[in-house]
């Protein structure tokens, strides 16, 4: 009876952690990022809630479950497993799918900003018999992946959870960037979610060697954003 207690608790405490990880009120400045977006609703590529649906699901399609979501369920692993060369190798390998010089700040000053918070918390990782796991510049998912690690988060539902921040922080951009109400947010709130799900599965199931996003919109919207005349997100 005891040990059921303590698992729950185990498990409530890693919910509220996940929780904690992906709320917007978390002060790594990731409001401050549209990924994009911003670019694509000023060049008129996303016009209406209906745009924004179809651009949301195919970022999910042929980029989150394609490149964020298996990197982290595999650096969440190799966390677990004290893999040195796992981290630095996923870590790197995110950096170089990164497509224009403001999707890789946003990775970089995301992680970075995180560290910083892990740090003031006492959080931060530790090193493992002499030897630093966390790799130079780490990135935001990186970093992630080991507050899920610590807080007990099993992989599968931190792959759900970082999937809904990301969907809470587009939607947000939307809602900032053009007139759509937040009515409109949930609804198109309530057409993604299955789609997350879905995100995670393909993610769990794609080997190495077929992982990499598709997104040359995404990477043509956020290059063309570096020069946009004005803007509210950095990205």
């Amino acid at each position: 009876m005891h040990t059921n207690h303590q698992s729950t608790e185990i498990n409530d405490l890693a919910l509220l952690g996940l929780m904690q990880l992906i709320s917007p009120a978390l002060p790594i400045g990731a409001f401050a990022w549209s990924q994009g977006l911003e670019s694509a609703l000023e060049l008129g590529w996303v016009r209406n809630e209906q745009d924004i649906g179809q651009w949301l699901e195919g970022v999910l399609d042929d980029g989150l479950s394609r490149c964020e979501l298996p990197a982290l369920a595999r650096l969440q692993n190799c966390w677990a497993e004290g893999d040195n060369n796992g981290l630095a190798y996923w870590n790197d390998w995110l950096h170089a799918n990164r497509e224009t010089a403001e999707l890789s700040d946003e990775d970089t000053r995301l992680g970075l900003a995180l560290m910083r918070l892990l740090t003031s918390l006492d959080l931060q990782p530790q090193t493992k018999q002499g030897h630093a796991l966390l790799p130079e510049e780490p990135g935001y998912v990186t970093v992630f992946a080991w507050v899920a690690h610590q807080r007990l988060v099993p992989v599968r539902q931190s792959l759900l959870g970082f999937a809904w921040g990301w969907l809470e922080n587009q939607l947000s951009v939307a809602c900032k960037a053009m007139p759509l109400g937040h009515t409109a947010a949930q609804r198109l709130t309530e057409q993604l979610r299955p789609k997350l799900v879905d995100a995670v599965e393909a993610a769990l199931a794609l080997p190495d060697q077929q992982l990499g996003a598709i997104l040359p919109g995404l990477a043509l919207a956020s290059a063309q954003h570096e020069t946009q005349y004005s803007r509210l997100f950095r990205s």
